[in-house]
């Protein structure tokens, strides 16, 4: 993973921030791969939503795949 690519990840999830905070929760960048492949940590109240894979997939990926041009999926981790 390139610092660039992070950094543009980064960049994005600052956009679906408010919208996760606003119930409770946020969303912790852990790594990108060369691969596309994304992980996150979701926190606060999303972390044990019982919709968090909606928010997941629904939300942060769709985002981040329309916004980064090589992002592929997104998963969450502990």
């Amino acid at each position: 993973m390139t610092n660039q690519m992070f950094e543009k990840v980064q960049k994005a999830l600052e956009t679906i921030r408010p919208y996760l905070m606003a119930d409770g929760g946020d969303v912790e960048l852990v790594n990108v791969s060369d691969e596309g492949i994304v992980e996150v940590r979701l926190t606060g109240a999303c972390s044990d939503c019982p919709m968090s894979q909606m928010t997941l997939r629904a939300g942060v990926e769709r985002a981040l795949i329309r916004e980064i041009p090589g992002i592929r999926r997104v998963e969450a981790v502990n």
